[in-house]
This record gives structure tokens, sequence and C-alpha cells, in this order.
């Protein structure tokens, strides 16, 4: 259940690029524009997204990221993206992610939740509340 603090550049080790962070149904974002791409399709499915804000020197980070290729399989009807914060610096300073990872559960570009930290409980938890307010409510009708 731990997370990550920011790291600068000049301290990461090469080698620990060959961590896998896409998988299953996740999708790596390597622009701003595939970004954008993703969001405007999930928005037009009507898809909840569910982006993972990590770093690949970051323990919790490769600890969680299984379970997270596990979620996308087991949840199609979402949009799982991963980003790593140090391949698109800029773009994750403009969400103020300080910690990795960070989850944010967006839909139509708005966000609805966020988690800091890898707690495998908790994100589960926030999948399901996010994906339960989404079900449309069957109204009963009394005869």
């Amino acid at each position: 259940m731990g997370h990550c603090l920011a790291k600068h550049a000049n301290d990461l080790d090469s080698s620990d690029h060959n961590i896998e962070f896409a998988g299953g149904n996740v999708q790596l974002i390597t622009t701003e524009e595939s970004w954008d791409q993703k969001i405007a399709d999930a928005k037009r499915d009507g898809k909840i997204v569910v982006a993972n804000f990590s770093a690949t020197w970051c323990g919790p980070c490769r600890m969680i990221a299984p379970f997270y290729v596990e979620l996308s399989e087991k949840h199609p009807s979402m949009m799982f993206l991963a980003v790593d914060v140090d391949e698109l610096t800029g773009f994750s300073t403009s969400w103020d992610i300080k910690a990795t990872p960070t989850f944010f559960f967006l839909k139509d570009g708005q966000q609805l939740d966020k988690l800091v930290g890898a707690n495998k409980p908790e994100l589960q938890k926030k999948l399901l509340a996010v994906l339960d307010s989404e079900v449309p409510v069957q109204e009963t009708q009394s005869s």
C-alpha cells in the first residue's frame, strides 16, 4: 500500500524501463495526442476511463501493475490507460501528480474519483463504486 514520491529524471536507471505496465486491456499512453484520442473515444463510447500514472522505477507501481492488468481484463466495459510520469513529465504535472501510482477515474474527461498509492483493495473498491454509480437504476412501480 505504498507510493513513490516524484523522482528527478537524472536519478533514473535505464534498466528499469523493461517493466511492463501495459498488457491485457491496458493501453500505454506515450503522447498527449494519444491521451486526447483515447479520452475522445471513451466519451464517444460512453466508457469510464481508469488512468494509472506510474513510473518504471517505483516499486509499488511494479507491484500493482499485474493487478491493474487483471482488472482491465475483468472490466472490458471500461478503458484502462497507463501513463509513465517520466515519459510525459509536463502532462503528468498538469494532472498534479505528486506520488506514484496515482489512479484517476474519469467520465467524459471529468474526474469522478482518485486514488494515490498501490492499495489493491481500495483500487478495486473505487472501481466498483464508480461502475455502480453508472448502472441505470430500475424504477419499481407498484400496481
